[in-house]
């Protein structure tokens, strides 16, 4: 396996697998974790979220609206072998490829990103996955390909969340074509060392480090190369409140709350938003000459 970090984000850094196994020793560990972070502070170097905070407090709604209803209901429905995904749209080899299929030629990377929610919470997590840069041109994109749509599974019988009618089911997310061909951008399959757990969007999900979580779509069954810019499942809902980059951007409020600041799982104080969560020197780049606060 070859293992890759953010800059910022060390191998050392990783919480030792025997610290969250075992209730007792997770809570020792947890509390380690549980120091008050200067208001000011920009980390250098980030401790990973235990495991056990980053499985039980998810956003998956098709699961439930609740931050447990996931890891409670997710395990035992979502069926995820087999599992294949749908490419199409604007290339030359579309086709629907079993999940083994679309893994086995890539050597699968461990990437420790940050994972900044929409709503003001953050974790860091060690994920598992290949780049998406490295899949999507095997599927040969034509020249009027300039975005990519992600689906994600959308099954009553497994998904009972499906029935509250929280947004236009499937779910639906985009990235401009450079963004999803960028290096930090991750097909990821696990996290923790172990099998992407159902709540967290097994057996495939999207990671896009710099953007707000939500962008990061979860139990992927399509993914296809378009020419104009897709509608988002919250774009839609609320286009004032969700814009299609969703880039982490502290200077732009959610017209909600600020989004100045974040609460890290497992910290009692807000720490500062960082621009791009963090990411700014690899990614800014793709924003030049683009107004963030219009464009957000």
């Amino acid at each position: 396996m070859q293992i890759r970090s953010a800059p910022d984000l060390k191998d050392c850094d990783v919480t030792d697998r025997d610290v969250y196994l075992g209730r007792r020793r997770f809570l020792a560990a947890a509390s380690s974790l549980l120091l008050p972070v200067p208001a000011m502070a920009a980390p250098a170097g980030d401790a990973p979220t235990p495991f056990e905070a980053v499985s039980t407090y998810n956003n998956f709604y098709e699961f439930g609206t609740g931050k447990d209803d996931p890891a409670r209901t997710a395990p035992d429905r979502l069926i995820t072998r087999p599992w294949s995904v749908a490419v199409g749209g604007e290339c030359a080899r579309p086709g629907r490829i079993g999940l083994e299929d679309l893994l086995k030629p890539h050597r699968p990377e461990e990437r420790i990103y940050r994972l900044r929610c929409v709503e003001g919470w953050s974790m860091v997590v060690p994920w598992t996955g290949v780049p998406l840069a490295a899949v999507l041109p095997r599927f040969e994109p034509t020249s009027r390909a300039r975005f990519v749509e992600f689906t994600t599974l959308a099954d009553p019988r497994q998904m009972p969340g499906l029935r509250a009618g929280v947004l236009d089911w499937p779910y639906v997310e985009g990235l401009r074509l450079d963004e999803a061909m960028h290096p930090l951008t991750l097909l990821a399959t696990g996290l923790y060392g172990r099998d992407l757990p159902a709540q967290n969007g097994a057996p495939l999900r999207l990671v896009v480090p710099w953007k707000y979580g939500f962008k990061s779509i979860k139990s992927i069954v399509s993914i296809r190369f378009v020419e104009t810019m897709p509608t988002s499942s919250w774009m839609k809902a609320n286009p004032r409140e969700y814009g299609f980059y969703s880039n982490v951007n502290p200077q732009v409020d959610h017209p909600r709350w600020s989004q100045a600041t974040e609460r890290r799982i497992g910290e009692f104080r807000r720490r500062d938003t960082l621009m791009f969560n963090g990411y700014a020197d690899q990614v800014a780049g793709l924003y030049a000459g683009m107004d963030l606060k219009a464009d957000f």
